[in-house]
């Protein structure tokens, strides 16, 4: 599937910008868009949420929606635990009742365009991030909204890391993966595990395994010829440099593990507690988790993001950058959802976008990072302000939105079996390399 973007060079400006204009605060008024209830019946519309951190601050926005819309109800459907979004919403097609939105990873949206509305024409189109559509537009038509940004890496507690090099932890002083190993030992030192290991294979497959793909190079073009090469078998992956490089810092993350007597039985509900806590330092997670992070925050708010290094050499590419991109997309079913229903699906995106209690929902109570340059309100929390800094630095490698549907699941399996020891790297590459050769 070739589709050529060039996010990490075009947008990372547009959304320099939108940091930027932060400053200038203020929203655009409601009244621009009409969001009132107007006349007709009521109207009961549902939408798939695969962000299940955010689920109870969507259950919130869909009340706040609904007060301002009092003929249309929101239900929520949340993706079940150990599910792919895309899985989840084929089982609801073939049930004959998928909801009427649909919250997916960007590499599903070509799948179901065919069963979707053409949004190009919609309102919020004028606004969003420059190329922040471009992965969604088959023909000249875009299929989804493009909810938002996101990034991940290695989130870290300041207040641990501060008590580990006696005086204030500066993020730049680990571009390596010797100067990780060595802020481990200092970590280790004050009697605290460095990080936690959480073994979903939805982090293991789809964000960590993934920058070793993304850190090929700098230029999406090569990466996205890397992945052809892949495909074709042409790759030998025990001797790829950025591979070896990633797997080294892992075996790193595996020795290091609070977890590494039983490192497959860590949930991702223990990872913010461990942190937030003050139990581990570092965590492999994304800016998503900061809902979860503040719930048990014992260090003032105090986090950031560390990139994951690849190599000892600080100039290579990798390891000064944070994974980032537009993540997830919302999508209108036009299949079994009434005119009606699509038509409030529309009114619900617009409300996001426009509304005030919807850009609180998105930036402040979800902690999301807005792909709409007319939303200039600046992340409140410090792990949207850490993946800001990154973007206005310039220091982005663009995530992997696009990987194929069960990437996840079958190669984060792989990356368990790894982790626990069950398969060693040259069966890992092995296992990589024949999953892409039959990827159809």
């Amino acid at each position: 599937m070739r589709r050529e973007r060039k996010w990490a060079k075009l947008s990372i400006l547009s959304l320099v910008m939108v940091v930027i204009l932060s400053a200038c605060g203020g929203t655009q008024s409601g009244s621009e868009t009409d969001t009132s209830s107007g006349s007709g019946d009521n109207v009961k519309i549902t939408l798939l949420n695969s962000k299940t951190e955010i689920n109870s601050q969507l259950e919130q926005a869909a009340k706040d929606f609904q007060a301002d819309n009092p003929n249309i109800t929101v239900e929520i459907v949340p993706v079940g635990n150990g599910q792919s979004p895309f899985e989840k919403a084929s089982a609801l097609y073939a049930s004959g009742n998928p909801t009427t939105m649909m919250m997916l990873d960007t590499g599903d949206v070509e799948k179901f365009k065919d069963r979707v509305l053409d949004l190009t024409s919609e309102k919020w189109m004028k606004d969003a991030v420059e190329n922040s559509t471009a992965a969604t537009t088959f023909d000249g038509k875009n299929y989804a909204f493009p909810l938002s940004i996101e990034g991940y890496g290695f989130i870290y507690n300041q207040k641990v890391l501060d008590e580990a090099v006696g005086g204030t932890f500066d993020p730049q002083t680990v571009q390596t993966t010797a100067q990780l190993d060595e802020l481990f030992q200092k970590i280790a030192a004050t009697g605290k595990s460095p990080l936690i290991v959480s073994p979903m294979d939805w982090s293991l497959g789809a964000h960590y395994l993934a920058l070793a793909y993304g850190g090929q190079s700098p230029d999406r073009a090569k990466v996205d010829q890397f992945i052809l090469d892949l495909k074709a078998g042409t790759v030998d992956l025990a001797s790829n440099a950025v591979f070896n490089g990633l797997m080294d810092t892992f075996d790193l993350m595996k020795a290091n593990n609070i977890d590494k007597a039983s490192p497959l039985s860590g949930t991702y509900e223990r990872g913010p507690e461990v942190l937030g806590k003050g139990e581990v330092g570092i965590w492999f997670q994304g800016n998503w988790a900061w809902p979860q992070i503040d719930s048990f925050d014992t260090a003032g708010g105090q986090y950031g993001f560390l990139p994951v290094p690849v190599s000892n050499n600080a100039d290579d590419f990798g390891n000064k950058q944070i994974s980032a991109a537009v993540s997830k997309r919302i999508l209108i079913d036009k299949e079994k959802n009434t005119p009606a229903q699509q038509e409030a699906a529309k009114k619900f995106l617009d409300w996001i976008v426009y509304e005030s209690k919807g850009q609180d929902f998105l930036v402040n109570q979800a902690s999301i990072i807005p792909a709409f340059s007319n939303i200039t309100l600046e992340p409140a929390d410090p792990l949207g302000k850490s993946i800001s800094d990154y973007i206005k630095a310039g220091n982005i490698e663009e995530s992997m939105s696009t990987l194929p549907a069960d990437h996840w699941s079958k190669l984060g399996a792989s990356m368990q079996k790894y982790l626990a020891d069950v398969i060693d790297r040259d069966a890992l590459a092995k296992e990589i390399q024949s999953y892409w050769t039959n990827v159809k």
